[in-house]
């Protein structure tokens, strides 16, 4: 946690004095890739990330899935609206120029798609994670599509590139599941002495125009997705079992197998 303090404040002020003189400011990416290092994680990169005009399309695994992408790329991303009022985390997304969403604000969508299409112009790169909660690393949930409407038309020129965050073995451990809070699984993370490997894949990316619709876009991304991580799998993707089967069962994959939990068969 020290280390993390002190690259913070080694950021801040070189982040302010850049935006000062009206300069593209690095150091929320420096500063976000140096934090995923310092949590333990060990970022590689495969492929290669558009450097701007980009839509990233990612599945959710853990809060270290902003720092591996945003040390790859320096991309912004969109959020929660609660997110804002977190202590110091609130603050550090907005230095990143986070888009904070309100889900069950329906009548303030259109603002939030405006909000999306400005931060895409002046920081050339979004990202966003339509599964809208974490998995296991292991499998995927159905893509929800109402950010994506801001591809609906898409902006000239704009690509969407699908990004699979792939932890290995230690995904279940790392991920935030079942009922564990947010800051209990950030000090398990921040206390394990292990390091561990992330693969960021930046996949193929498309033109939005070639499948006209967000319901189409997601379905796209999802399938590049999903095709990438039974790749790495080596076999199909499974079901996502749910939160609910991680309540209480010491919060990780391990400690579901423990408790002796059956996997559900999927529902239609």
């Amino acid at each position: 946690m020290s280390l993390l303090a002190v690259t913070l404040l080694l950021a801040i002020p070189l982040h302010y004095l850049w935006r000062t003189v009206r300069l593209s400011s690095p150091w929320p990416r420096l500063f976000l890739g140096t934090a995923a290092r310092i949590c333990g994680a060990r970022v590689r990169v495969v492929g290669v990330p558009l450097k701007r005009d980009v839509f990233y399309v990612a599945n959710h695994v853990s809060w270290i899935d902003i720092l591996a992408i945003a040390g790859a790329s320096g991309t912004a991303f969109v959020a929660k609206a609660e997110i804002r009022e977190a202590p110091v985390v609130g603050w550090l997304a907005t230095l990143n120029r986070t888009v904070f969403v309100a889900r069950e604000d329906r009548l303030g969508v259109a603002e939030q798609i405006n909000a999306l299409r400005e931060t895409l112009a002046e920081n050339w790169s979004v990202t966003v994670f339509p599964e809208g909660t974490t998995t296991d690393g292991r499998s995927l949930l159905p893509f929800k599509t109402p950010m994506l409407k801001v591809l609906e038309p898409p902006p000239p020129g704009v690509m969407v590139q699908p990004v699979l965050l792939d932890y290995g073995p230690v995904g279940a451990d790392i991920a935030w599941i079942g009922d564990e809070t947010g800051k209990a699984n950030a000090m398990r993370l921040l206390a394990r002495k292990e390091r561990f490997r992330v693969a960021v894949h930046f996949l193929e990316p498309f033109y939005p125009r070639d499948f006209p619709g967000r319901k189409l876009i997601a379905a796209e991304s999802k399938r590049r997705i999903e095709a990438a991580l039974s790749v790495v799998m080596c076999g199909p993707v499974p079901p996502f079992i749910g939160h609910d089967a991680w309540a209480g069962k010491g919060d990780t994959l391990p400690g579901v197998l423990a408790a002796g939990l059956e996997r559900p068969a999927p529902t239609a």
